[in-house]
């Protein structure tokens, strides 16, 4: 079984995570979307929220696709999630140069602490490669509309966020 770990932030869960959750699944059997939670961050939205979020908008993904997706937390290396969870590949989505360049050198990291999990690149489609959660959140902070960046849920749920 080829099961993948897919880390990030997810604050929020953009169009673009899901286009790299959707060519992922294609490629895999289980892929792992593994929220990461970091003590000296301040996310916008708390881990729970982040999972409920990721989880209402992959389930129509691996429907589609017929590829098990779970959603997990981690707050440790991602090589040792990988490890957990039994993932042997890490999928990355790059968007542009300057994505690659820093996510070779992680990719880098990775290997050399585990060389059993492998990265595999994605790059995002066109239409999706501008898009970032820290640009939709500076967008949806200022009131502006980020229903093009990220679902519908996700954009209510910024909407209720920044009204507050």
């Amino acid at each position: 079984m080829r099961i993948a770990l897919y880390p990030g932030t997810f604050d929020p869960v953009t169009n673009g995570h899901l286009d790299v959750i959707r060519r992922a699944a294609a490629l895999v059997d289980r892929l792992v979307v593994a929220i990461g939670i970091n003590p000296g961050k301040k996310p916008l939205f708390p881990s729970d929220e982040r999972i409920e979020m990721v989880q209402a908008v992959i389930l129509p993904v691996a429907a589609q696709v017929g590829c098990e997706i779970d959603c997990i937390t981690y707050d440790d290396l991602v090589v040792t999630t990988a490890k957990r969870v039994h993932a042997s590949i890490l999928i990355r989505g790059l968007r542009d140069g300057s994505d690659l360049d820093y996510e070779m050198q992680m990719a880098g990291m990775n290997e050399t602490m585990m060389p059993g999990v492998k990265t595999v690149f994605l790059p995002a489609s066109p239409i999706m490669r501008p898009i970032k959660a820290t640009l939709v959140r500076q967008i949806a902070g200022m009131g502006g509309d980020v229903s093009h960046f990220v679902p519908e849920l996700v954009a209510s749920r910024l909407r209720i966020r920044f009204a507050k």
